[in-house]
């Protein structure tokens, strides 16, 4: 018989592959036992996800056969967002609840897919609206579940009142909306899109208008404009997205105070709530500690 051929270990090599491929179909097992287990345990939350993934990838094979890359690359952008709340929770160990999950899901979808490629910002006139009003909510409860998880934390030796807690919650949701606008203001200039739609207006108010001087705001009323030679019906002058950045700043403000003013008595009362809990983070060692 033909003497086997031998790897480091003095195993030969049929050995050792057989080794590898039973190691590999011992994985592949335990990977679709946990997506089983995973799937029992959440139902609604699995559906909602295959359906929303199923109909971005719906898009994007549509976008990609009219050649609409730049499309494509929003669709991408998606299935990578829709991937975040599964990656916090298996690399960073912190759980999820489902029904945050969910809205953030919806909220990814409506504002990457519904919004941009279908022009949803265009046909429907409070669209962009809702969804930053969603945001500065969601952004609250993000940051008032990752300073309560610091604050229960036995490795810090923090403990922050009620307030604090809710006053960083609304900091935090207000400082990633200033974020995102300055995002949105950045590739309307670099890139020339217009992320900061633009609004009509029929008068300005500036000192600019005033024939003295001086610092006294003058009001012009618009009747019409002609630009380049060219009359421009529009109906009144472009304010160049002043007038939508300050809206979503104000409506993400009012979702941050909400969630803040809602932490606030969370926290006081010392986690009750179970309205509440659908929207807080928590270390998965909690998790598993409250429901033995």
């Amino acid at each position: 018989m033909p003497n086997e051929r031998c790897g480091k270990n003095g195993k030969s090599i049929h050995t050792l592959k057989t080794t590898k491929k039973s190691r590999i179909s011992r994985l592949i097992r335990l990977f679709i036992e946990r997506n089983r287990r995973q799937i029992r345990d959440h139902k609604v939350l699995f559906v909602i996800y295959l359906v929303i993934r199923l109909m971005v990838i719906a898009v994007m094979i549509t976008e990609l056969l009219s050649q609409s890359y730049y499309n494509v690359f929003f669709c991408i952008l998606t299935l990578v967002l829709l991937m975040i709340p599964s990656f916090v929770e298996k690399r960073i160990k912190i759980d999820v609840p489902d029904v945050l999950e969910i809205i953030i899901l919806l909220f990814i979808f409506a504002a990457q897919i519904l919004g941009e490629l279908q022009e949803y910002y265009l046909t429907f006139r409070y669209w962009d609206t809702m969804l930053h009003v969603v945001n500065g909510f969601l952004c609250a409860a993000i940051g008032l579940a990752l300073i309560d998880i610091l604050n229960n934390s036995p490795r810090f030796s923090i403990s922050l009142s009620p307030v604090y807690v809710a006053l960083t919650a609304f900091a935090f949701s207000m400082t990633v909306g200033v974020i995102w606008e300055f995002f949105e203001f950045g590739m309307d200039q670099i890139f020339h899109t217009d992320m900061q739609k633009d609004t009509i207006i029929q008068s300005i108010s500036s000192v600019v208008l005033n024939p003295e001087g001086r610092n006294v705001a003058v009001t012009l009323h618009i009747d019409n404009i002609v630009v380049n030679g060219e009359t421009w019906n529009y109906g009144g002058y472009i304010d160049i997205g002043l007038i939508d950045t300050m809206t979503d700043l104000l409506v993400n403000f009012i979702g941050a105070v909400v969630f803040s003013v809602i932490g606030y008595f969370y926290i006081k009362s010392k986690g009750r709530g179970r309205l509440v809990k659908q929207f807080i983070l928590t270390k998965m060692n909690d998790v598993a500690h409250a429901k033995k």
